[in-house]
């Protein structure tokens, strides 16, 4: 009976370093240089105690490095999760395994393209699987509680890292090598995955989120989403960066400012004009965390803001607002809904 009381969760392995076997113990940081990458089936064998807690589906998909993930495989991935729930209904809940360098971005766009209603999560570690004092076990059995936990549906796509629930719009890295490296700014954590087992869900994000989107990637006769380029803001950056991605064929562009999002007066000049031209123009800020103002001077132009996404899920958005409308007023509503 217990066996048929567990929920019953499918785990799709992308690769990082949860996947990645160190040389030795103490090999915390030069793994990546060596590391044979476990598929995700090989990863649950080194931890049995994640079936004890949920019936398992391995779905072999990747191995490779977060780092190496483009858009089009974030297109290949939605697809593999659309497809595993539409062979299995009876699937309850969905880990993706994941390294942690892109982790938040590949979260961020599955929360807004996912047509599935059931818990979606996205784990990594910060330490390879096989040397002292991972945390990829553990996260590991964390992230199947949750994906199963019936607490966790209408929460969108997750992150659950260290203990803690994050929401995929607002969780960022902050650290290169500490556990507690994922963090939501201003807003904070979902909940907690607690020792006990129990799942404890404390809010629940307001914006729109996976499966109820305007963006269906299924459709795309393409893979390749429109190219949008992030610039950043420095003392003295003028317009050459911005010049150089316009004639790279970039359809947007998103401003890392300065804080709390401005570009410097030579940027502005360029962006006006890669504006006049088409070009979709988004400020974000180079700080952590607070909404960009809607100051007069941006009321002005037809530059969106990006709220408090950052600059890297500013583009994500952006990319998939370019698939469905090049009209700024329609992508500024996306910006305030999503």
């Amino acid at each position: 009976m217990e066996h048929l009381n567990k929920p019953k969760v499918a785990v799709i392995g992308t690769g990082g370093s949860i996947s990645m076997l160190a040389r030795h113990n103490l090999d915390f940081c030069e793994y990546g240089d060596f590391a044979q990458i476990l598929e995700v089936d090989e990863l649950l064998a080194m931890f049995p105690e994640v079936s004890t807690v949920a019936n398992i589906v391995p779905i072999r998909h990747s191995a490779i490095r977060s780092s190496s993930l483009t858009p089009p495989a974030w297109i290949d991935l939605v697809t593999k999760i659309n497809k595993v729930i539409e062979d299995d209904p009876t699937i309850t809940g969905i880990v993706v395994t994941h390294g942690t360098s892109s982790l938040e971005e590949t979260a961020y766009f599955l929360h807004l393209t996912v047509k599935v209603d059931i818990p979606v999560v996205i784990v990594g570690s910060q330490r390879p699987p096989n040397v002292m004092s991972t945390d990829a076990g553990l996260n590991l059995v964390n992230a199947v509680r949750v994906a199963g936990s019936p607490n966790a549906r209408g929460l969108g796509v997750m992150v659950v890292m260290n203990d803690e629930i994050q929401c995929a719009r607002e969780v960022t890295k902050t650290l290169n090598w500490r556990v507690e490296t994922f963090h939501t700014p201003d807003l904070g954590i979902l909940g907690y995955a607690d020792p006990d087992g129990t799942i404890s869900i404390y809010r629940s994000s307001m914006r729109r989120h996976a499966p109820d989107t305007e963006f269906d990637v299924n459709h795309f006769k393409s893979k390749e989403l429109p190219r949008v380029d992030i610039i950043f803001s420095y003392a003295g950056a003028d317009g050459a960066l911005i010049e150089a991605a316009v004639a790279s064929g970039a359809r947007g562009i998103v401003v890392a400012g300065h804080p709390p999002g401005q570009p410097t007066a030579g940027q502005r000049d360029a962006l006006t004009k890669a504006n006049e031209h088409g070009v979709l123009v988004v400020l974000s800020s180079r700080a952590v965390g607070r909404a960009i103002p809607r100051a007069n001077d941006v009321k002005t132009t037809e530059f969106v803001v990006a709220d408090n996404l950052n600059p890297m899920k500013a583009r994500i958005l952006a990319m998939l607002a370019l698939t469905v409308t090049d009209n700024c007023d329609e992508i500024r509503r996306m910006f305030a809904e999503y």
